[in-house]
């Protein structure tokens, strides 16, 4: 199922406020799409709804929503304020790109930040599938999108790097969309779903992901907060890697988050804007599965070759290293 246009459609994005999400809002209005985008941040939401308005042609209408998806009560006031605000009764196109990061560690991080990350991870998704879905159905041909992650099918960050939480989250996503495949197939085959699995794109995640969990950006963190979002055990970690000064003080771990959030959004190999043209690319060809950056054409590439290698790094890398720039071969 190809989409020869989004324009006249109407389309529900989640974590529309940054990132993906916010550029996927703005390319889709700007195509003539109809968009209701919420987000967990409400001035965030606010803003890119406006950003799209700027761009978007006549009749295509962009609505902002302050939802957590986390919770399946906000999820549905979010279905139920979409449907007046846009007078509808079918959404044509389900974007579940909410996200954070946090709950690297199922044995040291604490159960409420590890099922905090989970909650929103799976949970968001599982929501508004159910939310949607009817609605979906109703449309006539209706897409059910879905972001997994490079995490998705590779359940780490590298050599003393664990990403439980997401990680968990992200195969459930990933195993979830697949087995909705047969499903829709089976039992409402003019919906189809496809799973996005993007390798590191530039967004602000670290700092979404700290005010997910009630912490103000970094730069507002008072010294307590910073101690107990990196403990001591953690901070000789980060010496021992060459990333914090001996004997550290309070402001330098304010600044190292700082300048995590920076680096993470403004030197990634693919920006934001670049990830949801591949994804919009990718729903229009009608993909189910949409990779996104080299970063995780190439880990998707080594771990299918070799699975049992996933999680031994210097044979993973190695794999890495050699494999063929595409469209090149191997002599």
């Amino acid at each position: 199922m190809t989409v020869d246009s989004f324009s006249g459609k109407l389309a529900v994005v989640t974590g529309g406020g940054s990132g993906m999400g916010r550029e996927l809002v703005r390319q889709l209005a700007a195509q003539g799409c109809s968009v209701a985008a919420c987000d967990l941040n409400s001035g965030d939401i606010a803003g890119a709804a406006a950003l799209a308005r700027e761009g978007a042609p006549p009749g295509a209408r962009v609505t902002s929503h302050d939802c957590d998806v986390s919770d399946e009560g906000q999820v549905l006031r979010f279905r139920d304020e979409l449907l007046g605000e846009h007078a509808a009764d079918h959404v044509d196109l389900v974007f579940s790109n909410a996200g954070i990061g946090g709950g690297s560690s199922f044995i040291s991080d604490s159960r409420q930040e590890w099922e905090r990350t989970f909650a929103i991870d799976w949970w968001g998704v599982y929501y508004c599938a159910r939310a949607f879905m009817p609605l979906l159905m109703a449309s006539g041909d209706g897409i059910l999108v879905n972001t997994s992650s490079v995490n998705g099918f590779w359940a780490s960050l590298g050599p003393g790097a664990p990403q439980t939480a997401y990680s968990t989250a992200k195969f459930a996503v990933r195993g979830f969309s697949e087995a909705l495949i047969e499903d829709l197939r089976a039992n409402a085959p003019h919906v189809r779903v496809a799973v996005v699995m993007p390798g590191h794109v530039g967004t602000d995640i670290v700092a979404n992901s700290l005010r997910a969990r009630g912490l103000p950006e970094p730069e507002h963190m008072s010294d307590a907060q910073l101690e107990g979002l990196i403990p001591r055990g953690t901070q000789a970690k980060l010496i021992g890697a060459g990333l914090l000064a001996e004997g550290a003080s309070a402001e330098d771990l304010r600044q190292l988050l700082v300048r995590a959030n920076a680096d993470f959004r403004d030197k990634a190999p693919v920006s934001a804007a670049e990830a949801a043209t591949v994804i919009l690319d990718g729903v229009r060809s009608g993909a189910w599965r949409i990779l996104v950056g080299e970063d995780a054409r190439k880990i998707d590439a080594a771990v299918r070759a070799k699975p049992e290698a996933a999680y031994d790094y210097a044979e993973l890398f190695s794999a890495l290293a050699e494999e063929p720039e595409p469209g090149t071969s191997q002599p």
